[in-house]
């Protein structure tokens, strides 16, 4: 509830700050919706001591999510979104797959991108193609009592943690525009991440995540 009443006063904040124009030269627009992260995983094996072909797999999150544009030109677009954390499990796969939960973390994306619009601002669909980088925080990771059954049986529990890394984010996706005010907005993103998750017995594991981001969202143009 306080993420919706925090999403709702930013967008009501934006549509008062003055009368609504077309996303023009110098513009700023202000969206609010639902994303969904799917990661894609191709894990690589726990390290020594451990089961061979002990590797993970990665479930999806969809959770409330901002963003906000500013209008470099009328077809380049400067796109912010903003997300409070995703939460995934992490399970067995491979060799350990049927185990069960082996974890869970959380991944806070910050994300700063490049769009190019097409048509002209007044038109009332514009596709567009963006590009930018990602900085994604891993935090919050916890350790589950089957990981420490497989990792360090009879010993104190087993941590885990994600190391978090910088990685490049590609977007398409549509603007339909209601009227001068109001938008909807629908985009597919891909985020190329790799990262290594490490265990507080020494073990390690390479995974390469490479999420898609699925998102609607409803804006407002001043």
């Amino acid at each position: 509830m306080k993420k919706i009443n925090i999403a709702l006063i930013a967008l009501a904040t934006a549509s008062t700050c003055g009368l609504a124009t077309a996303q023009k030269a110098g513009g700023i627009s202000a969206s609010v919706g639902l994303t969904q992260v799917s990661p894609s995983v191709s894990s690589g094996n726990l390290s020594a001591p451990s089961l061979p072909g002990s590797q993970i797999g990665i479930t999806n999150n969809s959770q409330l999510t901002l963003a906000f544009n500013y209008a470099i030109t009328d077809n380049i677009i400067l796109h912010l979104p903003i997300g409070f954390g995703f939460k995934h499990n992490i399970n067995g796969a491979g060799s350990i797959a049927g185990v069960g939960k082996l974890g869970d973390t959380k991944a806070l994306p910050i994300t700063l991108m490049g769009q190019y619009r097409f048509l002209n601002a007044n038109a009332a669909f514009r596709p567009f193609l963006g590009a930018g980088a990602s900085y994604v925080k891993f935090y919050n990771t916890n350790g589950t009592g089957v990981l420490t059954a497989l990792t360090n049986p009879g010993g104190p529990a087993t941590g885990l943690s994600f190391a978090s890394k910088l990685a490049p984010t590609v977007q398409l996706g549509g603007i339909f525009n209601i009227n001068e005010s109001w938008f909807l907005e629908a985009s597919y993103s891909k985020t190329f991440l790799n990262t290594r998750g490490t265990l507080t017995t020494g073990q390690t594991i390479d995974v390469r995540i490479d999420p898609s981001a699925y998102s609607f969202q409803v804006g407002y143009k001043y």
